[in-house]
């Protein structure tokens, strides 16, 4: 039994709307939903069910809503019966397969079989349990990147509930630095990298950016995640191309249809070069190469008579 009231916001939406909707209850909302589920209607439509520990000011959270994007978006807000209600939407949310990968709760436990491959994670108050198609498309790609490429060191921007920090270390069995600019989120992180068996490969700390000693100390790497939204994607680029060495690689997501070709534009001036991109739910991954320096021919020396 809980000690305090559990509050849902429910929104009735499209796929694709739902689907932005579930991004910013998880991700961009603030404080954070307790847990968010996104289930599909029998009569057709999507409902977004976010729950929270403290009632929540639906009309702040509309105007949110609404600045994200999601115009027709109509939030009700009611007060449950006190049971653990972040339990049952976990009970709702089945094991996912992100090409080797097999993500679950705790619930689920018995179907990994302690496989290297196994993640898991629990829906709670950091994004990322891979039922997002932005965090199902990241898993896919570090998958296939990891049986094309080597990674020596890894850096997880926004990293959430840590999980695509897990599964870098996991693929390449490499060190990795996470980051969040969420304190909650990184305590998070921090017990999947526990639950997962990664705490020793993988270090994580609050930070805003990448200016952060952890950060610095670590560059250049060979591969940087970052599953957030487009504009800060943008904006980033720069410092990102700082911090990933020739050859390195980036994987991108948290962007729409629309949106890709920017991304990769802004991307493409900071020296990057798009590798693959994979598409689950009109949200798109990239995953781009910096480029290796040149060569510089060799001067011929011109050889005098005497010689």
């Amino acid at each position: 039994m809980q000690d305090t009231p559990t509050y849902r916001i429910r929104l009735t939406l499209d796929e694709v709307a739902a689907r932005q909707a579930e991004t910013y209850l998880s991700e961009a909302h603030l404080p954070p939903a307790t847990a968010v589920g996104l289930f599909e209607r029998a009569g057709g439509g999507w409902h977004v069910d976010a729950y929270f520990d403290s009632r929540p000011d639906i009309n702040a959270l509309t105007a949110g809503l609404r600045d994200f994007g999601l115009d027709d978006a109509e939030p009700t807000l009611e007060q449950l019966e006190d049971i653990d209600w972040v339990a049952r939407s976990q009970q709702g949310l089945h094991a996912v397969r992100a090409g080797r990968f097999l993500i679950h709760g705790s619930h689920d436990r018995k179907l990994a079989h302690v496989s290297r491959w196994a993640i898991e994670i629990d829906a709670g108050q950091a994004f990322g349990t891979a039922h997002h198609g932005s965090t199902l498309g990241c898993l896919r790609m570090i998958d296939d990147l990891a049986k094309r490429r080597h990674v020596s060191n890894a850096l997880d921007i926004g990293t959430g509930s840590g999980v695509l920090a897990i599964a870098a270390a996991k693929a390449w069995r490499t060190m990795t630095v996470a980051t969040d600019i969420d304190p909650v989120s990184v305590a998070v992180a921090r017990e999947n990298f526990r639950i997962n068996s990664v705490r020793n490969s993988v270090h994580a700390d609050v930070a805003a950016g990448l200016d952060h000693p952890m950060v610095r100390a670590g560059a250049p790497y060979d591969l940087v995640t970052a599953n957030i939204l487009a504009k800060p994607l943008m904006k980033m680029a720069p410092a990102i191309a700082r911090v990933v060495g020739p050859g390195g690689l980036i994987v991108l997501s948290g962007i729409t249809r629309e949106q890709a070709g920017r991304v990769s534009a802004s991307y493409g001036s900071a020296g990057f070069s798009r590798l693959h991109r994979i598409t689950v739910s009109d949200w798109v991954t990239l995953a781009l190469v910096r480029a290796r320096p040149r060569r510089q021919p060799r001067r011929s020396r011109e050889i005098s008579a005497g010689e």
